[in-house]
């Protein structure tokens, strides 16, 4: 439109006046009226100086040499020299080499492996467990604590913390170890799951778990949805309202442990367990509590029927099956 506006008032004031005026380029008004011809491609002439056919094969059969097949164009070039003998330039080896299809590069490239994603299921407590080390905020700039924390997947119940001055393989061995003594794991009872880690992937860990006879996984790198339990329980721990900015000790991050986990497996009601404590969906007390509150309903529901528009209330309902990353077709069939 604006061009052709330009178009009409050129004959009266002229084509650069429209322009300004218009707020329109002159240089697009003018590229517009005489758009340029198109060209036929033309090869470039060769050089009066470039080298013969019979050179270039000359080239082309040393750098193809069995002594000179591994080096560089820079490399053989070099070599030559010091045997008093020229034959180009490097940039004409690469030249050379390109116009056979023999560029590309020459060393050993890093492959990353096709990583699996984990599809894990928990249908009861002490199947599966996730483990994750997550830093805390000591009393200075740059300064941390590392507390680790190991949990049960299907009853979100934590069967085991510490907090370190450092991250390191031979202190998550020993409470892997403590944590399994305690809860009674027998050979091929569980499975343990972490990301990518080092003391995750250590040898010290794997030793361990190989000799108890406890499965482990790992999570995909840079997945967070792979261990989303641990996630979602540094979460709500970071979240809580005594959390502190920073820690002033490793003692004081000892002393809100003391006090958090207590709270978060026989206090807080988890939304993905029925609104159950941890500690009762763990030590199988759920069912009985669910019994309580489907009575309590039940008696509330019979004194004002008319308050509960959608027929009497029932409690939410207790998991049957944990998993991480529920396969597609199981998502598919429960649909």
């Amino acid at each position: 439109m604006i061009e052709a506006a330009v178009e009409e008032l050129t004959p009266v004031i002229g084509t650069r006046a429209a322009c300004n005026a218009l707020g329109a380029a002159p240089a697009t008004i003018y590229r517009r009226r005489q758009p340029p011809k198109p060209r036929d491609p033309q090869p470039a002439p060769t050089p009066a100086h470039a080298l013969s056919t019979a050179e270039r094969e000359q080239v082309l059969e040393v750098l193809r040499a069995p002594e000179h097949v591994d080096d560089s164009p820079a490399q053989v070039w070099a070599k030559l020299l010091d045997r008093d003998q020229y034959l180009c330039s490097v940039r004409t080896m690469y030249r050379v080499l390109a116009a056979s299809g023999e560029v590309r590069e020459r060393r050993d490239q890093l492959v990353h492996p096709a990583y699996a994603k984990p599809e894990l299921l928990a249908e009861r407590p002490n199947t599966l467990w996730s483990w994750d080390i997550t830093k805390l905020l000591g009393p200075a700039k740059w300064t941390y604590f590392y507390m680790y924390v190991i949990m049960d997947v299907f009853s979100r119940y934590v069967v085991g913390w510490s907090v370190q001055h450092r991250e390191s393989a031979d202190l998550a061995q020993a409470l892997i170890a403590q944590a399994i003594a305690q809860q009674g794991i027998e050979a091929g009872q569980l499975t343990i799951h972490a990301d990518r880690g080092t003391a995750m992937r250590s040898k010290p860990v794997a030793f361990l778990l190989a000799d108890l006879g406890v499965t482990k996984t790992h999570s995909r790198p840079y997945t967070s949805t792979d261990n989303p339990y641990s996630e979602a329980q540094f979460k709500t721990m970071k979240y809580r309202p005594g959390f502190p900015d920073r820690f002033g000790s490793i003692e004081n991050s000892r002393e809100f442990g003391r006090s958090f986990f207590p709270w978060y497996n026989h206090e807080h009601r988890h939304s993905g367990i029925g609104l159950m404590t941890p500690a009762a969906v763990h030590y199988g007390q759920a069912q009985m509590m669910r019994e309580s509150r489907a009575r309590v309903l039940d008696q509330a529901y019979l004194r004002n029927p008319e308050r509960f528009r959608n027929g009497a209330p029932k409690p939410p309902s207790l998991p049957s099956a944990v998993w991480i990353n529920r396969p597609t077709a199981d998502k598919e069939a429960a649909q």
